[in-house]
């Protein structure tokens, strides 16, 4: 019999987490009459001997955080060195820290856990699972890249955030005739690359699973300018690639971060083509704010799902969206893989044959 559960946010931030809690916190208290307590800084509050690892909740605490961007939670970019270790290019949960979440929960009278987080939150719920705790998992990226589930909440708010950008670059582009680059987010999937250039009105779009050349690029550049069409927008997921090399990499403080594509490709089409451009990095801009209505909906409807499973003794699970329609799929079926974008799918067709370009070699045969 559940009583008490406990709930975390982890990885990084995206618009509807706290919606998330909300929907968790008010359907438990107020469906099932259960305590709810919020773990602070992913799992790091029941790991270690904080006296504020935990934060209670009840309808009254989560009354206002809807439309609040972020995670009243908390989440770490570096958890705790003894909660797992990488083998093999795999994460692996200590035996230390399953004890010690056991320990945790029976110590608080805790009998479940919402897990809350993207492919590597929901590995490490997965093998906690199989450790005996009892837990469901609610799939959070704004890449939209986890598997299992036709969208992530966060994903609708930050393609929003990109579309705007790309309207308010589009004036600029017209105004000065130059090419404007847009570097949104998306390391292995471009998602928001791809739906924010066609949604934006993109004349170039690069996205991690197309390899690209720079000559295709500059070829259907030059088209425009020869239409007399003298301004071009571009949009490129950070983790695009040349159809010869990996993804680029810059250094901030020593340590090397994903990026920096825009800014390269703004001087290869000043040197090759001959046109004026400049490069825009919109960053964790993408991550913060208030979650868009759509993703309000989706967190809060996964929330409850959550809750409604730990109530009926389903465990092990996620909750995701198939067929506008909230179901789940066993955890196992969404870790250690990624959900790309189909280089032949609908989207990637409907791109092309508006005549949009992804720098593929093939375009110039």
């Amino acid at each position: 019999m559940i009583r008490k559960i406990a709930l975390f946010t982890g990885g990084g931030d995206a618009p509807g987490l706290n919606a998330v809690i909300r929907a968790v916190t008010r359907t438990a208290v107020l469906n099932y009459g259960w305590e709810v307590v919020g773990i602070r800084d992913g799992l790091d509050g029941i790991l270690s001997d904080r006296d504020d690892g935990l934060m209670p909740l009840d309808p009254h605490a989560v009354s206002d955080i809807l439309p609040l961007g972020g995670t009243i939670l908390g989440t770490v970019n570096k958890a705790d060195p003894r909660l797992y270790v990488v083998k093999d290019g795999r994460v692996v949960v200590t035996d230390w820290a399953k004890n010690r979440i056991r320990t945790q929960m029976a110590r608080f009278g805790i009998d479940a856990i919402v897990a809350i987080g993207g492919d590597g939150t929901m590995t490490i719920a997965a093998q906690l699972f199989e450790a005996g705790i009892p837990l469901v998992g609610v799939p959070k990226t704004i890449d939209n890249d986890l598997v299992g589930t036709e969208l992530t909440f966060g994903f609708d708010s930050a393609l929003d955030v990109a579309t705007d950008a790309l309207d308010r670059l589009r004036t600029t582009a017209r105004s000065h005739r130059r090419v404007m680059i847009l570097e949104v987010m998306g390391r292995n999937a471009g998602w928001i690359a791809l739906h924010a250039g066609i949604a934006g009105g993109a004349h170039v779009i690069l996205i991690p699973e197309i390899p690209f050349a720079v000559e295709p690029i500059c070829a259907a550049l030059q088209a425009r300018w020869a239409r007399d069409a003298k301004y071009a927008l571009v949009v490129v997921a950070e983790g695009a690639r040349l159809a010869d090399g990996a993804p680029m990499y810059h250094e901030i403080g020593g340590q090397k971060r994903l990026g920096g594509i825009a800014d390269w490709l703004a001087h290869q089409i000043i040197e090759r083509c001959g046109f004026e451009a400049r490069a825009v990095v919109l960053g964790h801009i993408q991550r913060g704010g208030s979650p868009s209505a759509f993703d309000r909906i989706l967190a809060t409807q996964y929330g409850a799902e959550a809750v409604h499973c730990l109530a009926r003794g389903e465990f092990g699970v996620v909750v995701v969206l198939r067929c506008n329609d909230i179901r789940t799929v066993p955890l196992h079926e969404v870790i250690g893989r990624q959900k790309l974008v189909p280089v032949d799918g609908t989207l990637v067709r409907v791109a092309r044959g508006l005549g949009i370009s992804f720098g593929d070699p093939a375009e110039l045969s």
